[in-house]
């Protein structure tokens, strides 16, 4: 199997006044194409932070991240847009749809950015797989949490991307929607051969990922292989 991800001794301190705060301090790891992996640790241990980086969302202060062969200090903001619009998915806690469009038409958005064929024929078929099929008009604001997080996962697995990064994917939802919704990302995630990234504070969800990186005061305090694989 080959790398999809190599992060090699990230660091990325923030200033606050005239203190300093290092909220990653030189992390180190690799995610092979295809495997499933969990981000965990307590609150300010840098978990959103090195997501971030990962994705090419924000730039570290040290260090390197190689995404799909590509190391992103390399690259503009322009041509980091490009290749997360072409290799890379989002699930966040607060799902992040927008407003204005339905159901359907944020799950093609990124489809028709990329310009693909048939995106509202790919679009529905999506939102049957998530049993949103007869909602696909409906705005977010007239869906459930647990029903705009399905549209979310639908969204993004739409460009079938090569890694996708999920954000404390059940973090706004209740304990039997957050399982339904946790079902259905690995069930999508098993019919794209996607690399699954998700950070968590749900040690049930991170033990169903096939390896841990647990941090703890922006350092790693492990990498290991879950109970899962």
């Amino acid at each position: 199997m080959s790398k999809i991800l190599n992060v090699a001794h990230l660091g990325k301190t923030y200033t606050s006044g005239s203190k300093k705060l290092t909220v990653l301090d030189d992390i180190t790891f690799s995610i092979e194409a295809g495997e499933t992996f969990a981000i965990v640790g307590p609150s300010g241990s840098g978990k959103t932070t090195l997501l971030g980086l990962c994705a090419g969302l924000d730039r570290p202060d040290t260090g390197s991240v190689e995404l799909c062969g590509t190391y992103l200090g390399d690259l503009s903001e322009d041509e980091l847009a490009l290749l997360r619009n072409r290799e890379v998915g989002f699930i966040f806690q607060n799902f992040q749809l927008l407003p204005t469009l339905t159901a359907l038409e944020n799950v093609v958005v990124p489809l028709e950015l990329r310009g693909s064929k048939n995106p509202k024929s790919i679009g529905m078929d999506l939102l049957d797989k998530v049993g949103l099929k007869d909602r696909f008009h409906h705005y977010p604001s007239q869906l459930s949490g647990g029903e705009q997080q399905r549209v979310a996962l639908a969204r993004a697995f739409s460009s079938r991307p090569s890694i996708l990064f999920a954000d404390e994917p059940t973090g706004n939802l209740d304990q039997e929607t957050g399982d339904k919704v946790v079902q259905l990302l690995f069930d999508l995630n098993q019919d794209a051969g996607t690399t699954l990234v998700i950070v968590t504070h749900d040690v049930d969800l991170a033990r169903r990922t096939g390896r841990i990186l647990r941090l703890k005061g922006g350092k790693i305090l492990a990498n290991e292989t879950s109970e899962a694989s």
